[in-house]
């Protein structure tokens, strides 16, 4: 199993609308990626990877865990480009739990293990890998 962030703004698509979605029996397709190595983090996915919720702009701070329910397929939402392809991919998500305290990203920022957490490297990045201890120290700082 691998684990990722995934980044939305939440006065767009909140981590609440995530949890209200799958109550109505629904699964979100995480579209409108519109960069490569995101994209690219979505096509290696799995079944059943785990990933946080991240509240980007408003909030800035990690509220959830979700998880990957289908494999990376073209995202409705893009244009074909000048060959009809449609480059860009996405996955289907719904929600695992919130985090008892989400962890905000000045805490992220201020704990030396998670220096090298991408979301800390590259914070334009809106799909990132997470490796399993900086999850675990999440989680743990998360009140799981």
């Amino acid at each position: 199993m691998a684990y990722w962030l995934m980044k939305s703004e939440p006065d767009v698509f909140s981590f609440d609308d995530l949890v209200a979605k799958n109550k109505r029996g629904e699964v979100e397709q995480w579209h409108g990626v519109r960069n490569y190595t995101a994209r690219n983090n979505m096509v290696a996915m799995q079944l059943g990877d785990l990933a946080f919720f991240y509240h980007s702009n408003i909030g800035k701070e990690i509220v959830g865990i979700m998880k990957v329910v289908a494999l990376a397929h073209p995202d409705t939402t893009a244009e074909p480009n000048e060959n009809g392809k449609i480059i860009w991919q996405c996955v289907d998500v719904e929600a695992v739990r919130p985090l008892p305290k989400p962890v905000t990203l000045a805490t992220v920022k201020a704990t030396p293990e998670l220096a090298e957490l991408e979301l800390v490297k590259y914070s334009r990045l809106s799909v990132s890998k997470v490796s399993p201890a900086e999850w675990d120290l999440i989680c743990k700082m998360g009140g799981l």
